[in-house]
């Protein structure tokens, strides 16, 4: 397949948190507002005058400072966060919206909120909504009061945020737009040729959530067109298609290799991916725009930290939907190591999605930033082998 035009563009903004984009925006006068969680609605920290950054530690390989306050013990990403934010790698940010939500990720936010001038940004400031265990309209409505208060009300007291209905009811749009592009983009993943790889998908993602959107919604729509006449390559370059779900996960090298591999990645059921960040957000008759976001970001996700048996179930039955819609062939499902709701949820994935659907796992237990390659090399290319080995048995 002939390169992607802007892919190198896209690379070369991930490198870093304040990226050419985020400067730029900075330069405008806006306010740079971190978030690490599915459940700090980026759509709010887009309003008007301010954008969204989701935080990542790119190349943070040891995370030496932040071991010493947060312990060995506890998942590379949150110490990988802390590690970026001590190198001075997060001065830009104007605040950081927080959650209770993943420990260590809250971890590393209170550090952040207890060490004055880890973050050297005389605006700086930082605030913590309070995470619903359940989906039901209780739940919502202690939600939606959560975001009023802690971000909503924040923004517009400390920066002078317009958060208005209109307000964000213009966020909502301009969030959906990119939504659809992704998901358009995503849809020739479904191809029985894909004209994307999961590298490319993944790099593509990941640009529309670190950087301001109003500046690189141009070039997303770029590629949506110039996807519209990509044609594949005359031989697949691949030998299995798989579904990669799990834990947190921002580095498109992990998909890389699993694709050097022979394994195709055609979907992304995992934190930084875009089957639940890249749903657009439907407002019902009736409901404020808060509420819809408060209903959509609860309802939606797909989260282990729901520990209902419904819950569980469906997050399996979700898994195996999206298999079968993308035609996948197996599933790797990867978690960090010391991840608290994943390693629970990668073990019961392992058996569930093999014993009741009938799908090839693959299971990965991986540090944030993978120095062991060339052990997942041999794994994935095992994995890979077994999955083509029972396609033939079956005559597929």
């Amino acid at each position: 397949m002939r390169d992607l035009k802007h892919l190198i563009y896209f690379e070369d903004l991930l490198q870093e948190a304040n990226n050419e984009l985020v400067r730029k925006a900075k330069d405008e006068g806006k306010k740079a507002l971190g978030y690490t969680c599915y459940f700090m609605p980026e759509v709010l920290l887009d309003l008007p005058g301010a954008f969204s950054v989701r935080l990542r530690a790119p190349k943070c390989s040891s995370p030496d400072m932040a071991t010493y306050y947060m312990s060995s013990r506890t998942c590379h990403y949150g110490r990988s966060l802390f590690e970026r934010a001590l190198e001075g790698g997060f001065n830009f940010l104007d605040a950081q919206l927080a959650t209770e939500t993943c420990t260590v990720t809250c971890r590393f936010q209170e550090h952040l909120q207890r060490m004055p001038g880890v973050i050297n940004n005389a605006t700086f400031k930082i605030d913590f909504i309070d995470v619903p265990f359940k989906k039901t309209e209780n739940s919502i409505q202690h939600y939606e009061e959560q975001l009023q208060e802690h971000v909503l009300n924040f923004l517009n007291r400390e920066f002078g945020i317009d958060t208005s209905d209109e307000a964000i009811l213009k966020s909502i749009e301009l969030h959906n737009e990119v939504c659809e592009i992704i998901n358009e983009i995503g849809d020739y993943r479904k191809l029985d040729n894909p004209t994307i790889t999961g590298y490319e998908f993944a790099v593509i993602t990941l640009v529309s959530m670190v950087c301001p959107k109003h500046l690189i919604i141009d070039k997303l729509r770029e590629t949506r067109d110039e996807m519209k006449t990509r044609e594949p390559d005359a031989k697949k370059n691949y030998r299995v298609k798989v579904l990669l779900a799990g834990s947190e996960n921002d580095d498109p090298e992990f998909t890389k290799l699993i694709e050097s591999c022979g394994g195709l990645v055609v979907c992304d059921r995992y934190c930084y991916g875009a089957v639940e960040a890249r749903q657009p957000i439907e407002i019902m008759e009736g409901e404020s725009p808060l509420r819809a976001v408060a209903r959509h970001y609860l309802e939606t996700s797909q989260c282990t930290r729901f520990m209902e048996q419904k819950d569980m179930r469906a997050r399996k039955q979700k898994i195996a939907d999206l298999a079968k819609e993308y035609k996948a062939d197996g599933i790797i499902v990867a978690s960090n190591k010391f991840c608290e709701y994943w390693s629970y949820e990668r073990v019961i994935d392992t058996v569930v999605l093999q014993r009741d659907f009938g799908y090839p796992v693959c299971s990965i237990e991986k540090e944030y930033i993978n120095n062991a390659s060339g052990q997942l090399r041999t794994r994935f290319q095992a994995f890979v082998e077994s999955v083509e080995l029972k396609k033939i048995q079956e005559g597929k």
